[in-house]
Formats: structure tokens, sequence, C-alpha cells
């Protein structure tokens, strides 16, 4: 009997303790519903590049002679930044030269050779017209194949002294390409070789010799790799905060002038990996002020601002839920067909969707509340339509939200003393 009582004791405390508890409330966080200014960013990471790039390849095989220009130096357009050994190219263009006066040589000879034969046509047909007696008839017709021959000859010699100059043009050509002046103005980024070096031509199979690489640095732009996801919301245009962990104390801003319109990383191209790729896409933008010192290749994160809205009725983003919610069609009130007598199952099938929410607090109380969601900021969720200015919603912890129902009693949580602190 005395444990009976103990046990009767103990229950009925806990009974009275959870009774007490209940009608004081879960403990959750209150908060008004107020209006801010909402801006609603994609964050991506990417890289800086410079607006231009070129990249100086060697055409012809040679050593270099003559290196003008070290990595990090401004160049301007038209300087010069190196020169290649001329010794076989300057040899190939007198060979050329010589094959070409040669050419001109042999055009002057026949032209003699033509007028040649062509008097001495004139001088048969003179005879034959004062006396056929006098010139036979065979003589006259090899006097006229002598001058057709000569003219013959000539017109090819003609086509020799234009082969040797396209061969003198194409020797001065590639005499020429010994000669590395810088295309636009900028920067040399990269210097792949040194003095001394031999530069090679690329083939189908062996890429070619990298010499150096120009940026031209006053036109900046962040090329950034962003989620699938957020790509409809990102425009043509949107401003952008960008920061760069080598300027780590300052802000850049920046604007939206390229989105891509195919994956970086096609999903064909990891189709035998086994593994579902990301699918990334490539967004760029240029830079409003880039600083002195930038160079290419820096790391860069960038807040693209997708949409703001002023003075907008908003709600933390903890606060926001969603509970299922069920709707009927009307059509055939739920029976079920019959088909040759054989039940078909029901005409109208049951939906269940979620419906985001919020919790409204009235006389200690709560009630879920449908909302309409708008764009969403940092901290805070805008509404749409649902509830009004000074509505009291719950607003955390998140683990009371996701257990709380229709007509639960809720208190103002108290303060620790860590954070009172």
């Amino acid at each position: 009997m005395i444990g009976i009582a103990i046990v009767a004791v103990i229950g009925g405390a806990a009974a009275l303790t959870i009774t007490q508890r209940r009608d004081r409330g879960v403990p959750v966080r209150l908060e008004a519903v107020a209006r801010r200014d909402l801006v609603e960013t994609v964050t991506a990471s990417g890289n800086i590049r410079a607006g231009r790039v070129t990249d100086i390849s060697s055409e012809v095989s040679a050593r270099v002679t003559e290196l003008l220009v070290d990595e990090g130096d401004d160049v301007m357009a038209g300087q010069l930044l190196l020169r290649l050994d001329p010794t076989q190219f300057a040899a190939s263009v007198s060979r050329t030269e010589a094959s070409l006066n040669q050419s001109r040589a042999m055009e002057r000879q026949q032209e003699a050779t033509l007028v040649q034969a062509t008097r001495d046509s004139q001088r048969l047909r003179d005879l034959f017209n004062r006396d056929s007696l006098l010139v036979a008839r065979q003589l006259l017709d090899d006097a006229d194949t002598n001058v057709e021959l000569a003219t013959r000859q000539l017109e090819s010699l003609q086509f020799g002294v234009q082969q040797a100059q396209a061969s003198l043009d194409e020797a001065n050509e590639r005499l020429s390409k010994t000669v590395f002046t810088a295309p636009h103005s900028g920067t040399v980024t990269r210097l792949n070789v040194n003095e001394g070096e031999t530069v090679i031509v690329g083939t189908m199979n062996n890429p070619g010799s990298l010499v150096l690489t120009i940026s031209e640095l006053s036109r900046v732009e962040a090329v950034l790799e962003v989620d699938e996801t957020d790509i409809p919301y990102i425009a043509l245009g949107d401003s952008t905060v960008l920061e760069l962990d080598a300027f780590s104390d300052r802000l850049f801003g920046g604007v939206v002038t390229e989105i891509g319109n195919s994956a970086i990383r096609p999903p064909a191209s990891s189709a035998g990996s086994g593994q579902a790729a990301a699918i990334d896409f490539e967004v760029v933008i240029t830079m409003d002020d880039p600083p002195r010192g930038i160079r290419p290749d820096l790391s860069a994160t960038a807040d693209i601002i997708t949409a703001t809205s002023k003075n907008a009725l908003s709600v933390p983003i903890i606060a926001l839920t969603v509970r299922p919610e069920e709707s009927r069609s009307d059509a055939g009130g739920g029976e079920e067909e019959q088909i040759d007598g054989q039940s078909r199952g029901p005409l109208s099938r049951q939906e269940v969707t979620d419906v985001d929410g919020v919790f409204l607090v009235e006389d200690g109380r709560v009630r879920f509340t449908p909302v309409e969601v708008g764009i969403t900021g940092q901290e805070h969720f805008e509404i749409i339509t649902g509830i009004s200015q000074g509505d009291t919603i719950v607003a955390g912890p998140y683990q009371q939200i996701r257990d709380l129902t229709n007509g639960d009693r809720v208190q103002q949580e108290e303060e620790s003393s860590n954070e009172s602190n």
C-alpha cells in the first residue's frame, strides 16, 4: 500500500506538471510581422580574366635571338616584343629573289625571240604577196608557226615570273614571322620562352609553342559557374557585388554581360563515370572599376542581385513552414467506375499538396495560415498575401514550428542568461 501510494503521488505530480506546462503553452519565439527592404541574390564563385586576351604563338620554327620584354611589362600596340633567328628565312628570300630575276630575264629573252619571229614571218608574207613564186607556201606557214610558238612560250615564262613573285612574297612573309610585335596595348601576363630557346610550329597532333600572352586589363571580367537551378533568375544587366580574395578589404561593382546557353560540362561528357555530374552554366560579369594590380585567374565571389522589393511585408525564413492540403475533384463524387461488371477504381483521385504558411498567434494559440511568398532576402521572405503588418507569428525554433498544430497554446520563450549577457 505504501508503494502504491508513492507511485500515485509521483504520477499525480507528473500529470500536474504536464497539465501546467500545457496550460502555459509551448515556449517559442514570437515576432510581429513588419516591412523591410529585401534584396534577392544568387551567389556564385569563379575567377578573374582580362576582357581581351591574346595568346601569341609562333608560325615558324626558329631560335629566340632577342627578347625585349619581361612578364608583367606593359606594352603598346605595335611594340617590338622579340625576334627569332632570321638566317634561314633571309636565305630563302635571297634564293627566291634570284629565281624571280632569272624568270624575268628569260621573259625578256623570249620577248626578243617573239619580235624576231614576227619580223621573219612578216618579211616572208610581203615577198609572197609581191610574187608567190619567190616564197614557198611551206616557208610562210613555218614562219607563222614560229610566231605562235614564241607567243605561247612567252606566256609560259610570264606565268613563271608570277610564280617566282609569289614564292618571294611567301618567303618575305615567313621572314616577317621572325619579328613579334604587340597586336594591342596591354600587359604581358605570361611569358613562356627565354632567349636562346627554340620555338616550334604546331601540327595536327602536336601543339605549337605558346610564346607569350598579352592581356588588356583596362576591362576585367569575372567568369562564374552558376548552378542550373539559379540560371532562370539571372538576366543580362543584373547588377552584382564582387569580392576578391586578393582585395579582401574592398567590394566591387559589376554587371552581368554574358549568360551561357549550354552547360560548361555537358552531361554526355560524364555519362561513363556512373555519377550524376552537377550542371553549371557560365556567367560573365564585367567589373565597373577594376583595381590597380588586379591579375587574371584571381579568385572571385559574386552576389548577383536578381530582384529587389522596397518596404515589403516580410517574415523570417525560419517562420515559413509547409503543411499538406487535401483537395478532391468533384467529378463523379468519388464513385467507382463499373466496366463489364468490374470495378476500375474511383473516377476522381485524391491529391495531396504542400502549402506554404506561417503559424499566426491569436489569444495565445496558433493557427496555420497559408501565405503567398514573393522574393527571398538574406534572412526574410516577402509575403504577398495571407497576413497583415503587425500580426504576431511564431518565428522559431525550427523544431517547435515543425511540431506545432492548429490550436496549440504557445508562450514567448525566455532569453537565456548567455544571450542576455
